[in-house]
């Protein structure tokens, strides 16, 4: 399917129609083997990629991310319709639905003062649609797949709607403390599978005192990772410098350039 001209641009349904085409029979036999599952780590990474276009404010890439992520969702509606689960249609359908159920202040009499307000009538509309009846069928829910970081802190939040947080940072600062002195226990004396339920417990915390201090953890680990990695990338140019390389330097002589690296960038 060929633009007619440089000024013609492909609409949605024309896209679809591709899609559909690469489908077919006589269409791509890699398209032709896709199915739900096979697509699901694509999915992540393509959203994944788009966030990271956002993080660099480079709209240009954005715009194609957007369509890696666009693309994502008609091929699973293409599948879902082969197999007569559901249609593009269905899910277009779907989710104008729920945005105008949700938004009872915009579609409906609903008044409302601030975004405060919308997002706990959100939460409440939500929760009355999917029929929960406690607060833990609402945490059930939280995905699985969702990073550890920013599931723990979903979490956390709806537990803390019902009371169940600590009082104060100073609380949470002990709970911290606590959890990583009972992971040292264990790693004196117990197995494997201790140790890694401690951990595990250590991080968990880690993730409420981010919520105290009002950091994403997730962003945060992200930021230190990368300067990390700046960091390690400016001590081999300095070794260079000096005719070394990092693979034949020993951990003290690493500490050394570490050390210097700090000194000039103060970080």
């Amino acid at each position: 399917m060929e633009k007619n001209s440089s000024e013609k641009k492909y609409t949605f349904d024309e896209f679809r129609a591709i899609i559909a085409r690469l489908r077919a029979k006589d269409g791509c036999p890699w398209d032709r083997e896709q199915t739900h599952e096979s697509l699901r780590q694509c999915m992540v990474e393509e959203a994944y990629e788009t966030v990271e276009a956002i993080d660099h404010s480079d709209m240009d890439n954005l715009k194609e991310e957007l369509g890696d992520v666009l693309l994502q969702v008609v091929m699973h509606a293409q599948i879902g319709e082969e197999n007569q689960e559901f249609t593009m249609d269905d899910v277009i359908d779907a989710v104008a639905g729920k945005m105008i159920y949700r938004h009872p202040h915009v579609f409906g009499d609903v008044k409302v003062s601030d975004s405060g307000d919308v997002l706990k009538n959100w939460e409440e509309l939500k929760k009355a649609e999917k029929h929960e009846q406690s607060v833990v069928e609402s945490i059930v829910r939280v995905p699985k797949a969702l990073p550890a970081n920013i599931r723990a802190a979903k979490v956390q939040k709806k537990a803390a709607k019902i009371g169940f947080e600590f009082p104060d940072v100073d609380a949470v600062l002990k709970k911290v403390e606590e959890e990583l002195s009972e992971l040292k226990e264990a790693m004196k004396s117990e197995g494997a599978a201790r140790v890694n339920e401690e951990f595990g417990d250590l991080m968990f915390s880690m993730v409420n005192l981010s919520r105290f201090l009002g950091v994403n953890a997730e962003n945060s680990l992200t930021n230190a990772t990368e300067k990390f990695i700046n960091r390690l990338e400016s001590v081999e140019n300095l070794a260079k410098t000096k005719g070394l390389s990092l693979d034949g330097m020993s951990l003290e002589e690493l500490d050394v350039l570490w050390e210097q690296i700090k000194e000039l960038k103060h970080i």
